[in-house]
């Protein structure tokens, strides 16, 4: 294959089951108990439970576990910024069929589905119409977030389902904690006050406390909220007052001090909740986490009963609000069943094994991908979710990986971009010998990956020695080594990144999906994936691509139990979101190959349209230009309605410890200006004094990717580099490192002008 020729491999070997295992790195179920847990006591007001591992369990993992020195850690501190379900009914169990093992649930469980006219709604207490299939994947009994947890409760109570640091030392909560932690949790919010179908707004980073209140909410009645922790106070009052939310639970007094600023102007807030540390001063109706989960202990279990009974899965549950590029956040409405079925989809399509999963929670929890991820997977498949530290995209996720050792890892392409910059950086480093042994082994890593992909059994020769040398121990130094899959998703990845990590036997496997979609919609396995494809439809969902062109590129549209109920108080966004027959239309564009997998060719907002007439998808110009011009961070295409196409670049900065990008050049950066003779370690030097040698490099990878434009409308005439990256906090990019366009635009519209001046 093209793939493979600059690979040339001298032979291959075919590869043992044994072999193959190693390749894997260690997968040994540990008992019950995939995640590390050391055995101290922890006591968070008077209801935490202990981290005790119990009789017959293995001994709790740790850092050094691995056998690994400091030499062998890679240092990641820059990281800133299936087979089909069925379902088989006895007298007296259900049992959901998931990839050959049962999963017995009792018929008490059964949800209620109300009656119901149309697949959508905007309103927040009217139920919907289900897309229950007649049989097969899609039509499984509905259930409620409460019957789905409790299930998982009754088989694998004692197993461990949260894990967090206190003091240096890493703590556990079993599922049967976990429950009773909600429960509290959720008494409290009735004796607060709070209403059915009003808003609880958590604003935080992740923590135990942060899932408890979300899931006592829903036990509660209430609607679930998440809120980003760099909104402005004015983006956490149009979110709270939008879900009329009763309730706002905040981390600490930095977020407190945003509601305090509004909450004035909150008519239906009822109590502010801040769940770390100790309040800086005493105020009317703010609790302390500690005090709030006293709050219920007088509200009787048959009260809280009564609610959670009264529930079904057709009902509202969730709000995911959308991060609002170009105007206020819409107010994803996302059901009981939207949420427990997608778990079970997409966990039954990846094949997740029950109870031996293991995540590191990271990413932002009003994000939805997190959300799927880290607590609601993790819930249908007895998972154990450990929580990083706040500082995790600054530089400690690296040390919270080595020490979890999850199953499966979900990173945004920043995430990967950053960690394959740290690893180049370190490997510029390297003696010539060792320079040359990586070489040779990401060569055959590379092949391997491909031969893997294509469903080809064999590896190229010398691959088993790569990969003791090589591979084992990257993939250890990153805290991969008991990872059997490692997903990207939330935005588009670069093939550069894909195949670095490929050639360090590391596939990563691609997800797609929106707010809209409870999450994923496609998911990539290792059984089931292509380079730069976001892979197949879960179990049980449908795709279908509107109005293809001639090339088979049409607009993307999705039908399944996981497809939104609708926007909260917005009928005209929601009708235009949802065609008559209940399929949601995504407004990206894409392709499926013969095999069926899903390739993203473009997002219908974001096409550019010359004045020529002609549609220019920008994200894959814009990952060309990346790939070839290594110094650059982001890029972005420019030229909607005009003669000719330009293009804003950023290079790469270090950034400091609130995020944010300093004026020092990365050390790949550096690397790529000593490549060319200039000395200067900041990115106002190279723009300051327009560097000769290095603008003159950029022009020649932009001339590079010219000359693969399939016309002369595609190519880029002008660019200009702008003085700082983005950010979040610049408020270019979203909270998952998604490129906002518009807010760019508007921010560089003199220089725009210019262009074409």
């Amino acid at each position: 294959m093209e793939s493979f020729a600059k690979v040339g491999p001298a032979g291959k070997e075919v590869l043992s089951d044994q072999n193959a295992e190693q390749l894997r790195g260690p997968q040994k179920r540990r008992g019950n108990q995939p995640v590390l847990v050391n055995g101290a006591h922890h006591q968070h007001g008077d209801s935490w439970g202990k981290g005790v591992l119990s009789a017959g369990e293995k001994e709790p993992l740790s850092p050094t576990d691995s056998g690994l020195g400091t030499d062998s850690s890679i240092n990641v501190s820059s990281l800133d910024h299936f087979e089909e379900d069925s379902v088989e009914f006895s007298d007296s169990v259900a049992c959901l069929q998931i990839t050959g093992e049962a999963v017995p649930t009792s018929r008490q469980h059964e949800a209620s589905v109300k009656p119901a006219e149309r697949f959508w709604t905007s309103v927040r207490d009217q139920p919907v119409k289900l897309r229950l299939s007649e049989s097969g994947p899609g039509s499984e009994m509905p259930l409620t977030v409460h019957q789905m947890f409790q299930e998982t409760v009754d088989q694998y109570g004692d197993n461990p389902a949260l894990c967090w640091k206190a003091a240096g030392q890493w703590q556990s909560m079993t599922f049967k904690e976990y429950m009773q932690q909600c429960r509290m949790a959720a008494k409290s919010f009735l004796q607060l006050g709070l209403e059915r179908f009003h808003g609880v707004c958590i604003l935080g980073f992740n923590s135990p406390e942060w899932f408890i209140a979300d899931i006592g909410c829903i036990l509660a009645g209430g609607l679930a909220v998440g809120i980003y922790t760099t909104n402005s106070p004015e983006a956490c009052h149009y979110v709270a007052d939008n879900c009329q939310a009763n309730v706002l639970v905040v981390e600490n007094h930095k977020q407190l001090l945003k509601i305090l600023k509004v909450k004035d102007q909150l008519p239906h807030l009822k109590a502010i909740v801040q769940y770390k540390d100790e309040l800086e001063q005493k105020m009317d109706n703010v609790y302390t986490w500690a005090d709030f989960m006293k709050l219920g202990q007088d509200v009787p279990d048959r009260r809280l009963d009564a609610v959670i009974k009264s529930q079904s899965a057709n009902e509202c549950c969730t709000l995911i609000y959308t991060s609002g590029t170009t105007g206020n956040p819409k107010g994803v409405m996302l059901s009981h069943d939207n949420i427990t079925w997608i778990s079970n989809a997409a966990g039954s399509t990846i094949n997740l094994r029950m109870a031996e999963e293991s995540v590191v929670s990271y990413l932002p929890l009003s994000h939805v991908a997190a959300q799927v991820n880290d607590m609601w997977t993790c819930m249908r498949f007895a998972g154990t979710t450990s929580f990083a530290q706040p500082d995790a995209l600054k530089g400690s996720l690296g040390e919270t990986l080595r020490e979890v050792r999850p199953t499966s890892f979900l990173g945004v392409p920043r995430v990967w971009e950053k960690m394959q910059e740290t690893m180049k950086s370190i490997g510029a480093k390297s003696s010539f010998m060792r320079k040359r042994i990586a070489d040779w082994a990401k060569a055959i890593g590379l092949q391997a990956s491909y031969n893997a992909m294509n469903g080809i059994d064999t590896v190229p020769w010398g691959f088993m020695v790569a990969n003791n040398l090589v591979f084992r121990k990257v993939r250890a130094a990153l805290g991969l080594d008991r990872c059997r899959s490692c997903f990207t998703g939330a935005a588009p990845i670069t093939k550069d990144t894909l195949e670095y990590f490929m050639s360090l036997y590391i596939p990563l496997f691609e997800l797609y999906g929106m707010s809209e979609s409870t999450g994923p919609h496609t998911v990539s396995w290792e059984q089931g994936h292509r380079i730069m494809s976001c892979g197949k439809v879960v179990n049980g969902g449908k795709t279908k691509l509107d109005k293809p062109d001639n090339d088979g590129n049409g607009e993307i549209c999705f039908y399944g139990r996981h497809v939104f109920m609708g926007y909260l108080n917005m009928p005209d966004k929601t009708e235009d979101a949802l065609d008559s027959d209940g399929w949601l239309h995504s407004g990206d564009l894409g392709k499926h190959d013969c095999d069926g997998f899903l390739f993203i060719t473009g997002r219908i907002k974001e096409l550019i349209i010359t004045a020529g007439g002609e549609n220019v998808a920008p994200v894959p110009i814009e990952d060309s230009v990346k790939e070839e011009v290594s110094i650059i961070s982001n890029a972005m295409l420019v030229g909607d309605k005009r003669k000719f196409l330009s293009m804003f670049l950023t290079l790469k900065c270090v950034v400091d410890d609130s995020g944010d990008p300093t004026d020092e050049l990365t050390p790949l950066a550096i690397e790529f200006c000593q490549q060319h003779g200039v000395t200067t370690t900041k990115v106002s030097d190279i723009i300051g004094n327009k560097e000769p040698a290095i603008y003159k490099a950029i022009q020649e990878g932009v001339d590079r990717v010219n000359t693969k434009a399939t016309s002369n409308a595609q190519k880029i005439q002008k660019w200009k580099i702008l003085p700082q990256d983005f950010s979040i906090s610049g408020g270019e990019l979203g909270p998952t490192m998604k490129l906002k366009r518009p807010v760019v635009a508007k921010m560089y519209q003199e220089e725009i002008e210019q262009f074409y001046s």
